[in-house]
């Protein structure tokens, strides 16, 4: 029986690249990584990754970035036009990260719908602290890249998504512990589906208005280290 082929919503995080996993090892051929970049700073929104690094992922991963450039108060007719592009290339599967947030998957499934794809949800209604650990478990190597301000200081930004990141976060009242709210968001710079990892060499924690941003300088791409 052969694949199902799909693209993979991709922010540059932890839920989307952990979902296409997830559909990977589930049968799903994905063939694209779907990305959207601010036209003005061409950076994924929210996340403040340079676009350049989103192509340093796809990269390792192997398969091919589809990233298109979102100008502001047009994300929707760009994600339009996105998914009948994909649809040329025979793709009429989308994999997506939501975990909880209904608004936002029923508005992902109506625009799809329209537009005569289906929507895969790996993630959805697994409880966040689990998703977190198997994510861990899985090989996932993450950074935090982003914060809102007011729930979580700079000291969060530039760590790594690991077990101590796990146990600090939940003495923090009213945080969702995947940043599913939009409370934090992640870089992932190895995964176990990465054939090279990507290693940041200079950063910087910078303000801007009400966030708290990693912004990555340098970076490359480097070998993996051989499991023994």
């Amino acid at each position: 029986m052969s694949k199902i082929l799909a693209a993979s919503s991709w922010s540059s995080g932890k839920d989307s690249c952990f979902a296409c996993y997830k559909a990977i090892k589930n049968g799903y051929d994905v063939k694209y990584l779907l990305n959207f970049v601010s036209r003005e700073f061409k950076r994924v929104s929210f996340h403040g990754v340079w676009h350049e690094l989103v192509k340093l992922q796809a990269n390792a991963t192997g398969i091919t970035l589809l990233q298109k450039s979102v100008k502001a108060g047009e994300y929707e007719k760009t994600f339009r036009e996105a998914l009948r592009d994909l649809k040329s290339k025979g793709i009429f599967t989308l994999v997506a990260g939501d975990i909880f947030l209904l608004d936002c998957r029923n508005w992902l499934e109506k625009i799809c719908e329209e537009e005569g794809l289906k929507v895969v949800e790996p993630l959805w209604e697994l409880p966040s602290e689990q998703i977190l650990n198997d994510f861990i478990k899985a090989g996932f190597k993450s950074i935090v890249t982003a914060t809102q301000a007011k729930l979580l200081d700079q000291s969060w930004i530039g760590r790594f998504i690991d077990e101590d990141f796990i146990r600090n976060l939940k003495k923090v009242k009213g945080i969702d512990l995947c940043g599913e709210n939009g409370e934090y968001h992640t870089f992932v710079f190895d995964a176990p589906f990465f054939r090279q990892k990507i290693e940041i060499t200079r950063k910087e924690k910078i303000r801007r208005d009400n966030y708290n941003f990693l912004d990555i300088q340098e970076y490359k791409l480097a070998k993996k280290e051989l499991l023994k």
